[in-house]
């Protein structure tokens, strides 16, 4: 034997990790998969040739063993213990009070990472070699399914480099994503067979089948998201923890965040939630983890679940009907959104008959079409979306979408965000972008214009009264009695309110206006910092990003805006007016306000502001809207019924206000 073939063998099967890992681990291929086939079909040649080389832990052992007489079982090395969850987000703010409580003065660093809807895995490495994997069983006791996770392309069958562990045990959850159920039913629809109905139970069934060439052939995948028995491990908290995984070649689970308080991460959740849709596997919910190892250890675990972790959940209900047609809708800042139309269906108690599509790359993904049975899933307070397109159920009768490539509402040619999925309409003229962009201008969080609603701004676009922001300043009472349903007092009232939004200052001016990435916290930042529109439109792209929480493409964004043809007029415009271009002098810097620095919650049944709107306006004063009462809270604000919140906040001698004592104190600055 050669000893140029053994060091072959080894530079082939080196490589061939290596580029496991660029695809499965970094997400970020280096060659092609027929390069990579060819990869792996030199080695298992080779190998062929000198069998006395072949070793476990080589790529081309992934399905070497025979099917098993049956699944044996053994004993977790430490228990898979369960975790304890809510669906409800109060409870949650709940947990992280008591987490506080258990833990009196200390800083606690919160993980959010996705709950994958799959099937619990333990896989043991020992000296590096994968040597068993359990299902999470009874939690004491787990089946063997080590024959199956050696079929996963996910799962490295030796850890990379030199200094692993001698024992590590690693958690995670097997998966299907949804384009491979797709794929499998199709199969399943031509060989004459019932089609499964969701990759949870497909992954179930697979991960326990005796024969692991089978379980090879669904083409699982498996995340790691925590640690079990292991011995050696330099991590010191979770973060580090999933760093140090994916230097071994384990594919540790995607989107994790880390944040300082646990209202950070509970606001992270709400909107982590609405991103779900892109991914082509399944979330249930989403897991909260105390980051520090060390704080684990000290709260520890009741005879059910670990005190450190929850998972906040939501009700998923899905159902399957005709998607009958897809129209587009034009948005404030020209984004065109695909809306798929349903044949009505009924969805937690509520009839779906609309779902969105998102964006072009996400039908083009799912090869959704028209007349195509598809997946409906509605989960909490999401939008309903399409999950998956049932293909094995197409007649030929369905019908290819093809996005349009001009302007449903004025024609304008459509273009794609350079390095985006977003396709727009390019023409600030538009008339569906104008009536977006003038119902937000009036909202409460931006120039709040009492009066000016949906079916007002409607008939003023149509009637051609207004053609820009600054005609909302030219109008006159008589023109707007005119209109229908309109008379002289509401026209009174609507322009008294017009001529009122003069002065609410350059933040609320600067929230109103649809700049892209431009809400009410950028806003106020860039108030604070320059004062005047005259400052904002003489800074550079870079001084605008040297403004704190302002990144490159915010200051770009604000930079084009306030340069292009459009933009100038836009403010030349209102400027001609009377509209007040300067910040008020609460806003003038950060530190100033009677709300600066000051920590406020607000709870119960509000009168005269939504939730969103009176943090929106606490942050506006220089304060900070938190979601729980601590001693740390400044202001309790209590509207009708409120409950617990109010009891902790007497409890801790926090100041409560009623909402009009806290209109009082807004209006001393």
């Amino acid at each position: 034997m050669s000893n140029d073939v053994a060091a072959e063998i080894e530079r082939l099967r080196e490589a061939i990790r290596y580029h496991e890992r660029k695809y499965y681990v970094d997400t970020a291929p280096e060659i092609s998969d027929l390069e990579f086939d060819r990869l792996l079909k030199r080695l298992e040649a080779i190998e062929a040739e000198h069998l006395e080389l072949v070793t476990p832990d080589s790529p081309t052992q992934r399905v070497g063993e025979s099917p098993v007489a049956h699944l044996e079982q053994f004993e977790h090395r430490l228990p898979m213990l369960s975790i304890d969850n809510t669906y409800n987000v109060d409870e949650l703010r709940a947990y992280g009070r008591k987490i506080e409580k258990l833990l009196p003065g200390e800083a606690i660093e919160w993980v959010v990472e996705l709950k994958i809807d799959g099937v619990a895995v333990s896989m043991l490495y020992e000296n590096g070699q994968l040597t068993r994997a359990l299902t999470r069983g009874n939690g004491q006791v787990g089946d063997d399914i080590t024959h199956n996770v050696r079929t996963i392309r996910d799962v490295p069958l030796r850890l990379l480099g030199e200094r692993v562990p001698p024992v590590l045990e690693v958690r995670g959850e097997v998966y299907m994503t949804n384009s491979r159920l797709v794929e499998i039913n199709q199969q399943r629809e031509s060989n004459g067979e019932e089609p499964y109905a969701n990759t949870r139970n497909v992954t179930a069934g697979s991960i326990r089948l005796l024969d692991p060439s089978h379980c090879a052939e669904r083409k699982l995948n498996v995340f790691c998201h925590g640690v079990g028995a292991c011995e050696g491990l330099q991590a010191k908290d979770h973060v580090g923890f999933l760093e140090v995984l994916r230097s071994y070649g384990l594919p540790a689970t995607p989107l994790v965040q880390c944040f300082a308080t646990f209202d950070d991460a509970v606001q992270h959740c709400e909107s982590l939630i609405e991103t779900l849709h892109e991914l082509d596997f399944e979330v249930d919910g989403l897991v909260l983890k105390v980051n520090r190892f060390d704080q684990r250890e000290r709260l520890g675990a009741t005879s059910k679940s670990p005190r450190w972790l929850i998972a906040y959940k939501f009700e998923k209900y899905e159902g399957v009907t005709t998607l009958n047609e897809i129209r587009v809708q034009v948005g404030k800042t020209g984004a065109i959104t695909p809306v798929a139309e349903l044949e009505p269906i009924e969805l937690a108690g509520t009839t779906v008959s609309r779902a969105s599509l998102h964006n072009a790359d996400e039908i083009e993904r799912k090869d959704v079409r028209v007349g195509d049975r598809v997946v409906v899933e509605k989960a909490g307070k999401i939008i309903p979306h399409v999950v998956r397109v049932e293909k094995h159920l197409r007649d030929g009768r369905q019908q290819a979408f093809h996005f349009p490539t001009h302007c449903p509402e004025c024609a304008a040619e459509l273009i794609k965000d350079e390095g985006g999925v977003y396709i727009r309409c390019p023409n600030p003229s538009c008339p569906a972008q104008l009536k977006e962009r003038l119902r937000y201008f009036a909202s409460r969080n931006a120039m709040d214009i009492e009066g000016l609603g949906d079916k007002l701004v409607e008939q003023l676009v149509g009637e051609k009264l207004i053609s820009g922001y600054g005609d909302l300043y030219r109008l006159t009472v008589d023109g707007v009695a005119a209109l229908e349903r309109m008379g002289a007092k509401s026209a009174e009232n609507l322009i008294s309110a017009i001529q009122a939004s003069k002065n609410r200052g350059l933040e609320r001016l600067l929230a109103a206006l649809s700049i892209r990435h431009v809400g009410t916290r950028v806003a106020m930042l860039l108030a604070r910092h320059f004062g005047t529109i005259d400052a904002l439109h003489s800074a550079s792209v870079e001084s605008l990003g040297d403004v704190d929480e302002i990144g490159p493409i915010i200051a770009e964004s604000v930079y084009q805006f306030l340069h292009s043809d459009f933009g100038q007029h836009v403010i030349d415009d209102l400027r001609s007016e009377g509209v007040s271009m300067e910040a008020l002098e609460r806003d003038t810097a950060s530190g100033q306000g009677v709300l600066a620095g000051k920590t406020l919650v607000v709870t119960g049944t509000l009168s005269k502001y939504t939730r969103d709107e009176i943090q929106a306006l606490i942050s506006q004063h220089g304060g900070r809207a938190s979601s729980s009462v601590s001693k740390n809270t400044d202001y309790l604000v209590a509207g009708e019924k409120a409950g617990s919140k109010l009891a902790k906040a007497n409890q801790l001698g926090v100041q409560v206000l009623n909402e009009d004592e806290f209109v009082q104190l807004l209006a001393e600055t």
